[in-house]
């Protein structure tokens, strides 16, 4: 038997938005501490002189100065500084208390987004008097000190989006008086101090992204006041604590950790919840009775969390739901009639599943993605399914073909339900590579690589006019207003000699499978070509990511109706991955790439 090839030469990436990123600039200045004008500051006062020697050294280590708005007179606490402006409306810019004495003391620091390079000065941290830090969307790397915990005055403090390292130092936790705490989306090591929980004023902490393990600590116990917990995509471990369900929570994410199963029967508790995001449990099986009470909701995400049981029969009562994302577990049941019926909901994920029956009749007019991917549906199509303006998955059920309310559908919805059934006994080809979310292109090495650049959302799939090859794509990014599903670049990458190959991609939030129809039985060899696109130089903070592919190969032999899975880690921080992967005595019907960023 000849060895084959099946290429798939994909630059693919997922987008897991966890927070919203404004991007400002501005005019600089050089600041200055003399030549000060009296009218501009209250009367026979002024900026302490060590302060204003503190952040005029870091300002110019830093390259940046004040806009017009603020330092005109050369008086640091002066215009902008102290009048109604908001601290938060500038950057850079600071906020000064010119109430005790003759002398103002800097009281907030803004530097927001100015592309800062290099480790957080000492200095800073001499600034006490400070209690609204705000330092996020730089480059600011190496540890903090434990100098942080000098500012007990601190009730904002804001470093995330940077790269900062080590382990987060004990100090913030005698920081009690601040009310927020943001660090994420940064390259922290270790575990969460346990002096956190003396911080009992927190009232949203943001602690994402930043490379944290162990467990959540008991003394989390003691934030009463905590009405926002952001900790996805880490690397949190254990029982998600019990203590959780007693909050006053308004927000609550937990993603993409390592945390075990169950969901807590505390959450029953969470009444005034509005937004609810657990995933990737393992072990333990959940249900979905704690939602009972939890009528508060807008956003609910308990995606891939072993949850059994059906979908709640009163779950039409949950009038504020926007997005419902139960993916990715094994409920069963049908689909009740009153879920695309709730007038509030917007987006709907229920792939991967094992839901049976029809679909429902009817469906509101607000529903705009309705995921049913890979779960064991049948029957005809209602009507609703053929209207335009609505992102439909519907691939790998059982549904009959051929009715007349499917016309409106993409193309090739039979080929890619559960059996597979296009090209069966008359494989057509072996071999195919496809250009990821771009135009066809011919390599060095003379394959030619076809067209993948029809439009998906988050709720979508195509297949080929050939009927050689489908792509699917399900997923919503977490907070992005206008999200995008294909990236176009012109950089040129290394290890290569087809950059171009590389100068578009396929991104996904959720799940982005690519199907091989009407193989030819054979041994394969399946090549994955990945670039990193977000390395800069000079380094931004985008820059910071770490990546992790979850890749899954299904090879199936359709002869036998065998199915074999497959799973590859591959962890890079590089310019350029390449993977192969070689499979023998079975035709490879559905290659499924999952991928996580960790931002």
């Amino acid at each position: 038997m000849n060895k084959k090839k099946l290429i798939p030469s994909c630059n693919l990436a997922l987008l897991n938005y966890l927070v919203s990123i404004s991007i400002i600039s501005g005019s600089f200045q050089l600041l200055q501490v003399t030549q000060a004008q009296p009218t501009l500051t209250p009367t026979n006062v002024s900026t302490d002189p060590s302060e204003a020697a503190i952040l005029n050294k870091m300002f110019e280590r830093w390259g940046i100065s004040a806009a017009s708005s603020w330092n005109i007179s050369g008086e640091l606490c002066s215009g902008a500084a102290i009048d109604s402006t908001l601290l938060q409306t500038m950057s850079p810019g600071i906020k000064c208390d010119c109430n005790s004495n003759r002398t103002c003391h800097i009281t907030g620091l803004r530097v927001y987004d100015l592309d800062v390079i290099g480790a957080i000065p000492d200095e800073l941290w001499n600034l006490t008097f400070i209690d609204d830090l705000d330092l996020r969307v730089n480059f600011f790397t190496g540890p903090i000190s434990p100098a942080i915990g000098r500012l007990n005055q601190m009730k904002y403090l804001a470093l995330g989006n940077n790269a900062l390292s080590g382990p987060l130092p004990s100090e913030i936790g005698s920081l009690n008086q601040l009310i927020s705490l943001g660090l994420g989306l940064n390259n922290f090591s270790g575990p969460l101090p346990s002096s956190f929980g003396n911080l009992t004023k927190l009232t949203q902490i943001f602690i994402a992204s930043m490379g944290l393990t162990g467990t959540i600590p008991s003394t989390f116990a003691d934030l009463r006041s905590l009405g926002i917990l952001q900790a996805s995509d880490n690397a949190l471990t254990g029982r998600i604590p019990d203590f959780i369900g007693n909050m006053e929570l308004r927000v609550l994410r937990l993603q993409g950790n390592a945390f075990e199963g169950p969901i807590p029967a505390s959450f029953s508790n969470l009444t005034t919840i509005e937004e609810l995001m657990v995933s990737d449990l393992s072990n333990g099986s959940s249900s979905l009775d704690f939602l009972l009470n939890l009528k508060s909701l807008n956003r609910l995400v308990l995606r891939n969390n072993n949850i059994s049981g059906s979908i709640p029969s009163n779950i039409g009562e949950y009038r504020n739901l926007t997005q419902l994302d139960l993916s990715f577990n094994n409920l069963t049941g049908s689909i009740p009639e009153s879920l695309l019926n709730m007038s509030s909901l917007v987006h709907l994920f229920l792939g991967s599943n094992k839901l049976v029956g029809p679909l429902p009749a009817q469906r509101s007019t607000s529903l705009h993605t309705i995921d049913l991917s890979y779960n064991e549906l049948s029957g005809g199509f209602p009507s609703w399914v053929s209207q335009n303006n609505m992102n439909l998955n519907l691939v790998a059920n059982n549904f009959t073909m051929g009715d007349p309310n499917s016309s409106n559908l993409p193309r090739g919805l039979n080929c890619i339900q559960r059996n597979f059934p296009c090209n069966r006994g008359s494989p057509i080809y072996s071999s195919f590579a496809i250009k990821c979310g771009g135009a066809q292109i011919r390599s060095s090495d003379q394959i030619l690589y076809e067209t993948d650049n029809e439009t998906l959302g988050p709720a979508n799939f195509y297949m080929t006019s050939t009927s050689r090859w489908a792509v699917s794509n399900v997923g919503l990014p977490t907070d992005a207003t206008n999200p995008l599903y294909k990236s176009v670049s012109f950089g040129q990458y290394g290890n290569t000699n087809d950059s171009e190959l590389f100068q578009s991609a396929r991104l996904s939030a959720g799940s982005l499978r690519y199907y091989g129809l009407g193989l030819e039985n054979g041994n394969y060899t399946l090549n994955l070509q990945f670039a990193e696109g977000l390395i800069q130089d000079p380094p931004l903070y985008e820059s910071t990511g770490r990546r992790m592919f979850d890749v899954y190969i299904q090879v199936c032999n359709s002869s036998i109706s065998l199915c074999n899975k497959e799973r590859y880690h591959m962890w890079t921080c590089s310019n350029f991955l390449f993977k192969s992967l070689l499979h023998d005595k079975g035709n490879i019907n559905v290659i499924t790439c999952k991928y996580i960023a960790q931002d």
